[in-house]
């Protein structure tokens, strides 16, 4: 064994009861015994009885604790028969060391500690009483007795306080980390989600017309139906290209305000399509998370491309309504019920988008108009 290697283990053992105490405590037990002056008779047998039960409970601690613990009570209860003699100190030491130990032992019950030392007071009063001891020894030795088992208990229960603390923390650590990669399990699954909906969709619409203009080409010659899907599918990759930074922005939570979002979105629409937009806000603004905002966001592009899609040139009206415990985006747009279905063209998307965030979406006719209703929990 290497010096840290040893200083390792000695750094991990028991300050109080470990293998280094035992040792300290085996050799002053020893040295007493043997420079230990005349005692009365039967008082050696007693100590060498004692400090055999230490050696039995340091053998045998980790392979049999029970038996190690009762030869550690053995060692306690032995000498406090020969304690009562004035001529001889060894005594008291061994019965210090041996309950000491005894006490501190960390799953020693509470009922053995009691009994051991209600065991260990009741033969040393004895043995004080029988060698004709006055008051003053009678409770003197007692109370050193029960100070030191009161000081050892002081000390086992900041110890046990101590080892659940450092149980607590540990515990705490590991869920932590447990939270931490559930997070960035969640957060992965976030992004994959995202990037998902917005390349699947766009690159997917974008093929089939760009397929659509090859065959016309190709098959029929028709030039100008061609150039009219090469511009619908140069408007799907802008199209795209905004899901992707509006997905980009989310992963990042930088989301603009979505008040200034739908603003910047009502005026492109007006400027690519030449329709009315109304924007209302009522209510005053919350913070919400960038999922919902951008869930929000992507509905009103949905509804502004239906309502150019079905009702071209028609005003539309959009209310952002944050008046309720749940945060409402209104849409609507006058449409012909032969136009649009009631799943109103990619509105299943981004109802199963809102849920995600634990929001709701309706769609459906009110008369002669489309509305949109989106809700998230603020």
């Amino acid at each position: 064994m290497t010096l840290r290697e040893g200083v390792r283990r000695l750094r991990a053992d028991d300050p109080e009861t470990g293998w280094l105490v035992r040792v300290v405590l085996s050799a002053l037990l020893i040295w007493a015994f043997a420079t230990a002056g005349p005692a009365s008779p039967g008082v050696r047998p007693v100590l060498a009885a004692a400090l055999a039960g230490w050696f039995l409970f340091v053998l045998a601690d980790h392979r049999r604790p029970r038996l190690a613990r009762a030869a550690l009570a053995m060692a306690a209860v032995l000498p406090a028969i020969a304690a009562s003699r004035p001529e001889d100190a060894s005594s008291l030491l061994y019965l210090y060391a041996a309950l000491f130990t005894f006490v501190l032992l960390p799953r020693t019950p509470m009922w053995a500690i009691l009994s051991l030392t209600a065991v260990v007071l009741a033969v040393l009063l004895t043995g004080l009483w029988l060698a004709g001891r006055g008051p003053a020894a009678m409770l003197t030795q007692p109370a050193l007795i029960a100070v030191l088992v009161l000081f050892s208990l002081h000390r086992r229960e900041y110890r046990l306080r101590a080892e659940q603390t450092a149980l607590l923390l540990e515990q705490i650590t590991q869920t932590r980390e447990a939270q931490a990669r559930a997070a960035a399990l969640d957060e992965r699954a976030r992004i994959a989600r995202e990037l998902h909906d917005v390349l699947a969709h766009s690159l997917g619409a974008l093929g089939v017309q760009l397929e659509v203009a090859e065959a016309q080409l190709t098959e029929k010659g028709d030039v100008d139906a061609a150039a009219t899907r090469i511009r619908k599918a140069r408007r799907l990759a802008l199209d795209g290209l905004a899901e992707a930074r509006s997905a980009v922005r989310a992963l990042r939570a930088d989301v603009p305000p979505l008040p200034r979002a739908l603003t910047d979105l009502s005026s492109r629409h007006e400027a690519d399509h030449g329709s009315t937009v109304t924007l209302s806000i009522e209510g005053e603004r919350r913070t919400l998370s960038p999922g919902a905002e951008v869930s929000l966001l992507r509905i009103a592009r949905e509804a502004l491309t239906n309502a150019a899609r079905h009702a071209s040139g028609r005003p539309v009206t959009i209310t952002l309504d944050y008046r309720d415990a749940w945060t409402r985006l209104t849409v609507v747009n006058p449409a012909d019920a032969g136009d649009i279905g009631e799943d109103g063209h990619g509105l299943v998307g981004a109802r199963e988008r809102i849920a995600l965030v634990g929001g709701r979406l309706d769609a459906g006719f009110a008369g002669d108009e489309w509305v949109v209703t989106a809700e998230v929990p603020s």
